[in-house]
């Protein structure tokens, strides 16, 4: 039962890892502008930058591993 309920959140296809990455993008933009509006300067552009660096670094490990996947 475990493993057919896991397998409905497992990323099989590109197509579906870029979907979960482009979720997370908007997500990501979405959180910097909070942070943009809570600290006015540069503080708040430097959290703004952060958002966007860590979903490129989600999306490498996330595309890597769908191609690890197919290899198999």
């Amino acid at each position: 039962m475990f493993r057919k309920l896991a397998r409905l959140f497992t990323i099989k296809t590109k197509f579906e890892a870029f979907m979960v990455i482009y979720v997370l993008a908007l997500g990501a933009v979405e959180r910097g502008l909070v942070y943009m509006q809570q600290y006015p300067g540069i503080g708040g552009k430097l959290l703004f930058a952060a958002c966007p660096v860590a979903v490129v670094m989600a999306a490498v490990r996330i595309l890597d591993s769908v191609e690890r996947m197919r290899e198999r």
